[in-house]
């Protein structure tokens, strides 16, 4: 059965005394993985990890988004000749934590958008309760980004089917297994198989048959069965269509696969 986890952060504390453990036992499961750049350490960490199935994404984070000028954004330039990195991200806005002003947030999204469609790569977003100016500031960009991708989505189902209605992936993770995320598991049903991802966000939400312990890349396998079942499809099917979409939003080659 293929599989593929399309955003965690193996570059995490938690991950530092068995790494090169977690990642040889997350590919044996999976066809590939994709580790996700916040800030330029974090991307650089990323990258370092890179190999054969083993892909990175750079970006800065909307807690980081006043480190976001010309500088950082030529060294993210600069990260983007490596062969692994397959995206820009994640960026995005976040308005539960108002770790930078709102008007840093929406320049730095905007500036690493036109990166992205510089570089020809999918961006991968990160939005937190702020759902209208996310898509109001993605608009311009996307008939230029080859794909753009809503990571660890957390709104309502009509959100979910206004990003879907523009050609959006929505990505899911493993908090849409616990017992009271109904309104994810809503969200999820209203997104067509075409535009649907899942994903860890390790180390964090693992979901709900591993909750409050360090989330794993192979535990996407759990978020993978919830949703399979929620849709009424077979498991193998399913996840045959997820890593179809996975490939075709990071431009990642089948012959990828284990």
């Amino acid at each position: 059965m293929r599989l593929v986890d399309t955003h965690c952060h193996l570059q995490d504390p938690r991950f530092d005394e068995d790494r090169e453990t977690v990642i040889h036992e997350a590919l044996e499961v999976l066809d590939w993985i994709m580790v996700i750049g916040d800030d330029l350490p974090n991307s650089r960490a990323g990258i370092a990890m890179t190999r054969n199935r083993v892909y990175a994404t750079i970006g800065f984070h909307p807690y980081y988004a006043t480190q976001v000028n010309a500088d950082t954004l030529n060294e993210l330039r600069q990260l983007a000749a490596h062969p692994n990195v397959m995206a820009i991200g994640e960026i995005g806005l976040d308005y539960y934590n108002e770790f930078s002003p709102r008007p840093a947030q929406h320049a730095a999204l905007q500036r690493q958008l036109e990166l992205a469609c510089e570089l020809r790569l999918p961006a991968v977003i990160h939005n937190r309760q702020a759902d209208d100016d996310t898509l109001a500031l993605l608009q311009p960009f996307l008939d230029r980004l080859p794909a753009c991708i809503i990571h660890c989505f957390g709104s309502d189902a009509a959100f979910a089917r206004k990003c879907a209605d523009r050609g959006l992936y929505i990505s899911f993770a493993g908090n849409v297994t616990f017992p009271k995320a109904q309104p994810l598991r809503d969200a999820a049903l209203a997104v067509p198989p075409d535009r649907l991802l899942i994903e860890t966000d390790a180390p964090h939400l693992a979901p709900q048959i591993h909750r409050r312990q360090r989330c794993l890349p192979q535990y996407v396998l759990h978020t993978a069965r919830t949703l399979a079942e929620l849709k009424n499809i077979p498991l193998e099917e399913f996840c045959e269509t997820i890593t179809q979409n996975a490939q075709n939003a990071f431009q990642i080659p089948p012959a990828t696969a284990r």
